[in-house]
């Protein structure tokens, strides 16, 4: 009986920081801001910056809707808007592999990383007045 309440204890969000999808969001950030310094100096404000600002603005819009949660339509489209900045990322991907900056299996790796984050955005969009 009390494995079973730890368990459910683990499972209670109180905060946005208790969401996997944003803790995953926010990894992968940090995990896309040290692969960007590696980047070439004149991508510094081009496509470093691009990439930076889009997967920072995933976890960002998770936390802002979460605070307008009340708010139905609100939240619905800061989860729209961390939705494509999830699909930009998938661009400036394809383009840091075209200028040969990250590896293909790096690529690979992120690109599946940032499509599974965006299924459970949009998992989240539809099945949020659950938690």
């Amino acid at each position: 009986m009390e494995k079973l309440m730890q368990v459910s204890k683990k499972h209670v969000i109180r905060a946005f920081k208790d969401l996997e999808v944003y803790q995953g969001s926010f990894n992968l950030a940090m995990e896309l801001f040290k692969l960007t310094q590696r980047f070439p100096r004149e991508e510094l404000y081009a496509l470093t910056t691009q990439m930076r600002n889009a997967s920072r603005s995933i976890p960002a819009n998770i936390a802002e809707g979460w605070a307008k949660r009340r708010y139905e339509m609100v939240f619905k489209r800061q989860l729209l808007d961390a939705i494509g900045s999830a699909n930009e990322i998938l661009v400036w991907l394809d383009f840091s592999l075209a200028c040969e900056y990250i590896t293909t299996e790096r690529h690979h790796s992120l690109y599946q990383e940032y499509e599974i984050l965006g299924r459970r955005l949009h998992q989240l969009l539809s099945t949020w007045k659950t938690f």
